[in-house]
């Protein structure tokens, strides 16, 4: 099975100010944006409340990856879904019901995805391999953009490729991703790409997007 290499620009290290024109240099290299909802309770950080998030899913030219690094996150998860979001990662340390929450935004028509922790075991999930639409394996400590990327995480990611099989399922990486971190995490099995810092902070965004696919695609094994 050929694996297709997804790149997902993170807009935590765009400008805020001006969304919609940050979201514009790179809408047509990418495949979907990278929505960071923090609560600052879940992680040390604030980002985006719903309404603020829904403004953005609404206007957005392409599909939105929402990731939602907050507490109590079972229901609003749902209205993620609900309000069109392509794509919805709930954190498994977060989560109470997680069986339900999966099913609640895959009922609206979106990808259902479960995001780990740096210190968290793909293993104590390996139950939901046959609900779950991705794998979310976090590179850096979820609650900041511009860390250094975690290359002992390459091993959870190992892993995961070795779980998920054949089953058409996407396994994302997010944290410090580069061209050169990249090349290492595809080697590794990842498939699905958030590159936040790198995009936004290059001279010419959409290139960059551009040459981490190309990074990506000539390191698939």
């Amino acid at each position: 099975m050929v694996r297709e290499i997804r790149i997902t620009p993170s807009i935590l290290n765009a400008d805020f100010t001006k969304l919609d024109s940050e979201i514009a240099k790179i809408s047509s290299v990418s495949d979907l944006i990278h929505l960071d909802v923090m609560d600052n309770v879940f992680v040390p950080n604030f980002t985006f409340d719903f309404a603020q998030a829904s403004n953005i899913i609404r206007n957005c030219p392409i599909p939105v990856d929402a990731h939602l690094m907050v507490a109590d996150v079972d229901e609003i998860a749902i209205a993620y879904a609900e309000i069109g979001c392509a794509s919805v990662s709930i954190h498994v340390e977060a989560t109470k019901d997680i069986a339900a929450t999966i099913k609640g935004i895959k009922s609206h028509g979106a990808r259902a995805s479960l995001a780990l922790k740096p210190g968290t075991d793909i293993e104590d999930y390996s139950d939901y391999v046959n609900d779950v639409d991705m794998f979310l394996i976090m590179t850096v400590e979820p609650g900041f953009g511009g860390q250094k990327f975690m290359e002992d995480m390459m091993q959870k990611v190992r892993k995961t490729r070795t779980l998920i099989g054949n089953r058409p399922i996407w396994l994302q990486i997010d944290g410090g991703v580069s061209l050169e971190t990249i090349e290492i995490a595809c080697a590794a099995g990842a498939d699905t790409f958030v590159a936040g810092s790198a995009v936004f902070k290059a001279e010419d965004p959409a290139l960059m997007v551009s040459k981490l696919r190309e990074v990506a695609q000539n390191s698939v094994i």
